[in-house]
């Protein structure tokens, strides 16, 4: 029960610092401006890991490499404290292979998050602020899935087979780390 609890905490912890990572990657890439709210929380929990990194790990054109780099280093601290505190149990060696996944897993579903709420704020308010800041952030992987697909009877579902394949994409990742764990 004390694993299940330090692994819960650890998790919303590592998934908070990560997730605002690669909110703040996806924010960069979209060109998003960081002086609304939502831009001054994500700078507030990442600049004390990102500034730092960027003297060392240089964009890579549009990309923020420090933004993931320093993603994937919470994920490690997050595996690695879950290995001490299980025991030391199975092969450190994987860990940056399974934090690897981890931050993949975290991708698959902050996208999923991102693509939800843009859909219930497209019903809601799609007229609000919020709406228009979601949709800069889900156009790029939205707008693959609609260049590809038809309408059907004029119903844009691109949503909703984007949110089904990070399901399976969710499903498939969860598995292969299982079985690395082991």
């Amino acid at each position: 029960m004390f694993l299940n609890l330090i692994s819960m905490l650890l998790d919303i912890a590592a998934s908070l610092v990560a997730g605002a990572c690669l909110l703040r990657l996806l924010m960069q890439w979209q060109r998003v401006s960081f002086r609304q709210p939502l831009g001054q929380f994500v700078c507030a929990v990442t600049d004390w890991l990102v500034l730092p990194l960027r003297r060392y790990i240089p964009a890579w054109g549009k990309l923020d490499t420090a933004s993931v780099a320093g993603a994937w280093l919470v994920k490690v601290v997050q595996y690695g404290m879950l290995w001490a505190f299980s025991g030391a149990q199975g092969a450190l060696a994987l860990l940056p292979l399974v934090s690897v996944v981890g931050l993949v897993q975290l991708v698959v579903s902050a996208l999923s998050a991102l693509v939800f709420l843009y859909v219930l704020m497209s019903w809601l308010q799609p007229g609000s602020a919020a709406y228009h800041l979601l949709n800069l952030l889900t156009q790029p992987f939205l707008d693959f899935l609609r260049r590809r697909m038809p309408r059907l009877g004029g119903v844009d579902i691109s949503a909703w087979v984007f949110l089904i394949l990070m399901q399976v994409l969710g499903v498939v990742l969860a598995g292969l780390q299982t079985s690395w764990m082991r």
